[in-house]
């Protein structure tokens, strides 16, 4: 099944219409005007000129658009990507046409059949940070072994959700013969209860990156036959029941005018009320689900509603066995964003029985 999955990649783009170059003696300031105005940006020369026209597009924006607020933030990042991905990289044979540009295995497996085409500057950092991800690993404070992420794969960088979970995991005394992990992605959950003696893993996700990746991470090991995959949204083609299910959704609502949705971090309206339908199903008698959130939504106030608390309300499907709550770590002096609402975040643990 996977070897038919077509994966989620930069799309290259092979025409250069209405293109100026760019080198170490282009003026920035007319360059970043005329970006405004439509035109596209081809880096010549070194790596380092890419990355000083991203600085100054930064420093431009940041003199004219408020980011202070949850909301300025969303609307500067959506500006800033706009213009910046109208910043161009050649890629001949497999390289970044540029001198000291990053060496980036992506590129040859991602595009075998391509030599010579362009993708955007952002595009290109964006494969190089996922290529040193997937090839050093990642260390998880939950998982005895590193994850190497595919292209393209959710993973996460804040772990006070995933230890809420292995702590929950510690005192779980049910049955472990199945267990349902909804939106594998990278397979830290599922890995979770592996670890903690579960027998048997189903896994899906709608990204083909996830389920592919996971593929050739786990070959032909123990793991692989622990961890049976499924590509679809929700419980795709599971036809069993489990003991227990596991999700770890999105934590913000979408909003309308996002494009592009990222799924591993937007949810759209229909995605909870189905998520419960279909859990109905496939949950067994006495079985347990867990649900890892956060109330992120209503302390940024990008949403008054809670969706497992609206399920809840409605006293039809599900009640509450129990909710653990933690404050999240104040996040880094080293970030450049103003979260000041970290302060109060907490991460949840729903843990939801039939009724």
């Amino acid at each position: 099944m996977t070897d038919t999955l077509q994966i989620n990649k930069p799309t290259p783009s092979i025409t250069i219409e209405n293109t100026i170059r760019f080198d170490s003696n282009t003026d920035v300031r007319e360059t970043i005007y005329a970006m405004k105005a439509g035109a596209s940006v081809l880096i010549t020369e070194f790596y380092s000129n890419g990355m000083l026209l991203l600085k100054e597009l930064h420093k431009h924006l940041s003199n004219r658009l408020p980011n202070k607020t949850f909301t300025e933030q969303r609307a500067y990042r959506a500006e800033y990507h706009k213009l910046s991905n109208q910043i161009l990289l050649e890629i001949t044979g497999h390289q970044v046409a540029v001198h000291k540009a990053p060496k980036i295995g992506w590129i040859e497996k991602l595009y075998p059949d391509t030599t010579n085409f362009l993708l955007t500057f952002p595009q290109v950092q964006g494969l190089n940070s996922a290529w040193q991800w997937y090839k050093n690993g990642i260390s998880l404070p939950v998982l005895r072994n590193k994850i190497h992420p595919y292209y393209g794969t959710y993973f996460p960088t804040r772990f006070d959700h995933l230890i809420l979970f292995d702590n929950w995991l510690k005192r779980y005394t049910g049955p472990k013969k199945s267990a349902i992990d909804v939106g594998i992605g990278s397979g830290v959950l599922s890995f979770q209860m592996i670890q903690h003696g579960f027998q048997k893993v189903f896994g899906t996700d709608t990204n083909p990156n996830a389920i592919v990746g996971l593929k050739e991470y786990m070959g032909d090991t123990k793991l692989s036959r622990k961890i049976e995959l499924y590509y679809g949204s929700l419980f795709a083609a599971i036809d069993k029941e489990a003991e227990l299910i596991v999700f770890n959704p999105p934590w913000l609502p979408a909003s309308s005018g996002i494009e592009n949705l990222d799924e591993a971090i937007y949810y759209n309206k229909n995605l909870f009320p189905k998520f419960f339908a279909e859990a109905n199903n496939k949950l067994a008698k006495d079985g347990k689900l867990v649900i890892l959130f956060s109330n992120i939504a209503q302390i940024t106030k990008v949403s008054k509603e809670h969706p497992i608390e609206k399920e809840i309300a409605k006293g039809v499907r599900f009640e509450v066995e129990k909710c653990i709550k933690k404050l999240v770590k104040v996040a880094s002096d080293k970030t450049k964003r103003n979260q000041h609402w970290r302060g109060t975040e907490e991460v949840e643990l729903w843990v939801l029985t039939k009724k």
